[in-house]
Order: structure tokens, then C-alpha cells, then sequence
């Protein structure tokens, strides 16, 4: 079973778009009716969905920072910064980690892209 990615609100389409045409499950939070909800509370979301979370913003990393910290366990974060990756890049390397891992590698982890 290959990753699956929950899609954090700020990011593009192209990004959702050139994953599902590769066959990547992907649930963006828009669909889901998760908008806006806080960030705790998404990555809860994207983790009771056994989907890793795919971010450009910051709060996040601090939020999985401090679940790693007090033991409290989520599916994994993915991050990227929104200035320092392009949209095929950033399409790539998911793509890439969703064929190599498993969700179970993944748990209580954040990596970067680009890889």
C-alpha cells in the first residue's frame, strides 16, 4: 500500500492535481470541510484518515515538533516551503515517497521537500 497525502488548504491544485493523475490517493482539506479548522485539529484529521499531511506552513511543523515531544502520536508531516520548490519538484518527490514508504514508516515523522 503505497502513501496517501491530506492537503493542507494553501496548497496549489497543480500540486493535488498532478498526484492523482499519477494514481496518489490525495484528500485536500477543502474537500474534506476542513478549511479552517486549527492546525491541531487537521493534523488529527489527516491521521485518523492514515494520510500524511502535506504543508507549507510553518505552525505545523511546530505542531508535529510538539507531538514528537510529548509522545503523542500522528501519521506524519511534509513539509515544503512555498518559495523554495516548484510544482513539478514538489509533484516528483511525493510521488517518490509515496512509492518507496509505507504509512507505517512514516508515523510521528516530518521530512522535507525537496528531497
Amino acid at each position: 500500500m503505497s502513501l496517501a497525502f491530506y492537503m493542507d488548504v494553501h496548497i496549489p491544485r497543480a500540486v493535488t492535481s498532478g498526484l492523482r493523475h499519477r494514481g496518489i490517493t490525495v484528500v485536500t482539506a477543502q474537500e474534506d470541510g476542513f478549511r479552517t479548522v486549527a492546525d491541531p485539529i487537521l493534523l488529527d484529521r489527516a491521521t485518523e484518515l492514515g494520510y500524511l499531511l502535506f504543508t507549507q506552513d510553518e505552525d505545523l511543523l511546530a505542531e508535529a515538533k510538539r507531538r514528537q515531544e510529548n509522545g503523542i502520536t500522528f501519521a506524519g508531516v511534509i513539509y515544503a516551503h512555498q518559495q523554495n520548490i516548484a510544482i513539478g519538484t514538489c509533484v516528483r518527490d511525493l510521488e517518490l515517497l509515496a512509492n518507496v514508504f509505507e504509512p507505517e514508516d512514516m508515523v510521528n515523522r516530518v521530512e522535507f521537500l525537496p528531497l
